[in-house]
């Protein structure tokens, strides 16, 4: 099986990816591209990025399968526990001056992200008053986030998750149990409004408190991360604040005077006029 492909090739497979389904991936970092590319290829049994558009333009049941390898479906609920310990302690008290709140998940993959901050929300008396959007550009895991249903062997980890990002109850008031699984609780999916939304191509939507987009940014170029963080400052309301991934930031980018570190460690900001 042949290991290396051009950037040459990748070209011609994104844009026909665009042009036939609408998703742009053109803006996206070449170096994690073409790892996840040949994964792809190993696992289409194809020896040519050439080959793999062949067989996507000639069987529609191909290109869901392939938006697998070209997105990023890693998350954990309460994932990275010191950021949301951050949130609660220095975010929280100041979101809850607000009337109402709405909330940004951008790149929510299959929903632990938008979960686990409706958990902390309901934890600190916020929820109710409280709408999260959560988007992908994934409809596979839109689909898997809406239905909120997770293997019950990953609950042992949220739970530890859970309790070393500041929660002070149980987890499992979150849940239930049905077989092998652990389905969220419609307490939490009724505020969490999940929607298909591009980094790449869409406008912004709806004016927000907070933007949490972790972990996203890191596969793009400097071009289009750059266009996602003027989405969100957009989207931010006056003070709002940005979260991103610990290996994210927005200081060399164009908005970098836009936002004011609040936490420089676990990568959250605040808009600045």
């Amino acid at each position: 099986m042949r290991q290396a492909i051009s950037e040459a090739e990748i070209a011609q497979l994104l844009e026909t990816v665009y042009q036939r389904y609408h998703y742009d991936f053109r803006q996206y970092a070449a170096a994690s591209l073409k790892r996840r590319l040949l994964q792809a290829l190993s696992h289409f049994q194809c020896s040519s990025l050439a080959q793999l558009q062949q067989l996507m333009t000639n069987d529609e049941k191909v290109f869901p399968r392939l938006l697998e390898y070209l997105t990023v479906q890693v998350s954990d609920l309460f994932r990275d526990p010191e950021f949301f310990l951050s949130l609660r302690q220095n975010v929280v008290p100041l979101l809850a001056t607000y009337p109402s709140l709405k909330l940004w998940v951008a790149g929510c993959s299959t929903g632990e992200e938008a979960y686990s901050l409706a958990i902390l929300l309901a934890e600190e008396g916020l929820l109710e008053r409280t709408r999260i959007y959560a988007t992908d550009i994934n409809d596979e895991s839109l689909r898997k986030a809406q239905k909120g249903v997770y293997s019950l062997d990953r609950m042992r980890q949220f739970t530890l998750n859970h309790r070393a990002a500041g929660g002070h109850s149980s987890l499992s008031d979150y849940y239930h149990a049905a077989h092998d699984s652990a389905v969220m609780a419609p307490t939490l999916k009724e505020h969490i409004t999940f929607a298909d939304h591009s980094l790449a191509t869409d406008s912004i939507f709806s004016e927000v408190q907070l933007v949490s987009c972790r972990n996203v940014l890191i596969y793009f170029d400097r071009t289009l991360q750059d266009r996602a963080l003027g989405l969100f400052h957009d989207s931010l309301c006056r003070r709002g604040f940005l979260c991103l991934g610990t290996k994210e930031s927005v200081r060399f980018s164009a908005y970098a005077q836009n936002f004011a570190e609040l936490s420089a460690e676990q990568r959250i900001y605040r808009r600045v006029d």
